[in-house]
């Protein structure tokens, strides 16, 4: 739980820098064998491109780092549920572990695609939950 809560720390470190990029603010960090071997956030803004969500840059960014697409012996760290597509995504690359911090009932993988993640996956909710929450609520209060 320790471990959890000082990774968590550092995806909402990067998510407070999507947030100051103008990007929803979300993000990423993947361990494996006791370090950080990629960070990411949010760049849909910036690269043009739905697809730029946090998880898919670290999950792109981690199997560059390990050479290889499978991450089963790596925790993805996120501060936000996964949607649907980062969700098979996650599932794709058999990652080992996903823990995310706030619950996405509009879009989060569990109310669209609950099967989605690769059976192996262990997951775990609800780490800083609030302060994750707090940064995505602040974001579009914002915006309006």
């Amino acid at each position: 739980m320790e471990d959890d809560v000082r990774y968590m720390n550092m995806a909402l470190a990067e998510a407070r820098l999507a947030a100051h990029e103008g990007e929803i603010p979300v993000g990423a960090v993947v361990v494996a064998g006791g370090r950080v071997i990629a960070k990411a956030h949010n760049m849909t803004e910036r690269l043009r491109d739905v697809t730029a969500h946090a998880e898919l840059q670290a999950i792109t960014a981690a199997a560059t780092a390990l050479g290889g697409k499978y991450l089963t012996d790596a925790t993805l760290y996120v501060t936000l549920e996964p949607c649907t597509m980062c969700a098979g995504a996650i599932g794709w690359s058999q990652m080992g572990r996903l823990v995310y911090g706030a619950d996405d009932p509009k879009r989060g993988f569990r109310r669209f695609a609950p099967q989605a993640l690769h059976p192996r996956t262990e997951v775990a909710s609800g780490i800083l939950a609030d302060e994750a929450a707090e940064l995505i609520q602040q974001f579009f209060k914002a915006k309006r």
